[in-house]
């Protein structure tokens, strides 16, 4: 009988990747193991053989890359190919299952005594506009998990110690027998005795009830350099929760919000900020005040300028984060019109707009070329 496509067992394209193909195994392998179809074993520990051995070379680059080009015959035992029913070419499989059923095939290297790191915190912290661009230090306070300091993180009472777990006799672990395709193997899962780590304790500490962790409040200051940004990350090593068995303590992560200022507007390491100025200001040219970060400065704008032109301050803006340089600030000028005149400012504008009838006609004139010029 021949066999089937590899890839049409899996239920995959030929140009799958790897992980689509991992994927499609594990769902194959859990639904024909034989132990989860026990109404109909046999036809079940056939599918599963077949599928086992698909993936078995469609895993494998090279096995791939000869069944792509030969077929079957590139990957055959019998010329020398890659699939073999012994276990030294199942490691990967094997641990794909032990993911799929939540159990093992080994013993010792599955066990979880060893240290473990702590987990991270995240902290959010507001920031005025100021302080983001100059840099402060603010004073924070978290909440965390730290070694019992009673016990010195052991979890026993003072002058006691740990004992051997009665149930998995200190290998952190509990056997099942379990058969497979390929023969019976050990399956084994955590003691949830000891939770894995062999040990059990006599007597409790009285201060963390044996878990050898307490919760406490801390007060810590944290360094904002300048030029941080809402979406900022600063990072303090080692602040984070305890580890367990002796790890490291995991890290603590700031997470900078600039909080809106009345004024400026930022856009990376350059600043905006709109300025008005009256008609006379923006028709006779003036000598206005510009808002900076260090104060107000001088600047004098040419007569004629209209509203919304933008001006350069070099060097007025947010320094850069990774300390050198700054950048620049940006104004623009709104030109307000007034709307309360007296009627001597009336008569005034009267004859300004009749002394100037002719250049204005001929800015008009101008404006409706182009509008017409745009609709043809």
């Amino acid at each position: 009988m021949a066999k089937r496509d590899y890839y049409e067992l899996l239920g995959v394209a030929k140009d799958a990747t790897e992980d689509e193909i991992k994927k499609a195994y594990r769902q194959l392998a859990k639904k024909y193991h034989p132990d989860l179809n026990p109404d109909n074993k046999e036809e079940a520990e056939a599918k599963f053989k077949e599928v086992t051995e698909a993936y078995e070379v469609l895993s494998d680059t090279e096995k791939r890359a000869r069944y792509d080009r030969f077929g079957h015959a590139g990957v055959d035992p019998q010329n020398g190919g890659g699939y073999s029913q012994d276990f030294g070419g199942f490691g990967d499989i094997f641990d794909d299952l032990f993911d799929i059923f939540g159990g093992g095939f080994s013993s010792s290297s599955r066990r979880r005594q060893g240290p473990v790191r702590g987990a991270d915190l995240r902290y959010n912290l507001n920031l005025e506009f100021k302080e983001a661009v100059f840099g402060t230090e603010k004073e924070i306070q978290i909440r965390r998990t730290e070694n019992c300091t009673t016990c010195n993180g052991t979890g026993a009472k003072h002058g006691t110690g740990k004992e051997t777990c009665p149930t998995c006799h200190g290998t952190g672990e509990v056997r099942y027998a379990q058969r497979t395709p390929f023969g019976q193997f050990v399956r084994t899962s955590i003691c949830n005795t000891c939770g894995g780590t062999g040990e059990v304790i006599k007597e409790k500490c009285d201060s963390c009830e044996g878990t050898g962790k307490v919760i406490k409040t801390k007060k810590m200051k944290v360094k904002v350099p300048a030029g941080v940004d809402t979406g900022s990350i600063i990072s303090m090593k080692g602040e984070g929760e305890a580890g367990d068995r002796g790890g490291p303590s995991g890290d603590l992560y700031i997470y900078i919000n600039v909080l809106e200022d009345k004024i400026f507007n930022r856009s990376g390491n350059n600043i905006y900020v709109s300025i008005p100025i009256s008609f006379t200001e923006a028709a006779l040219g003036a000598e206005i005040e510009v808002p900076t970060l260090e104060g107000i400065e001088k600047f004098n704008i040419p007569e004629g300028t209209q509203t919304g032109t933008e001006f350069r301050l070099k060097n007025k803006g947010v320094p850069n984060l990774r300390g050198y340089g700054r950048g620049d600030l940006y104004f623009t000028v709104d030109v307000q019109v007034p709307t309360k005149l007296t009627e001597k400012q009336k008569q005034l504008l009267r004859e300004f707009a009749k002394d100037m009838g002719d250049d204005y006609k001929e800015i008009k004139k101008g404006f409706f070329k182009k509008m017409k010029d745009a609709f043809n």
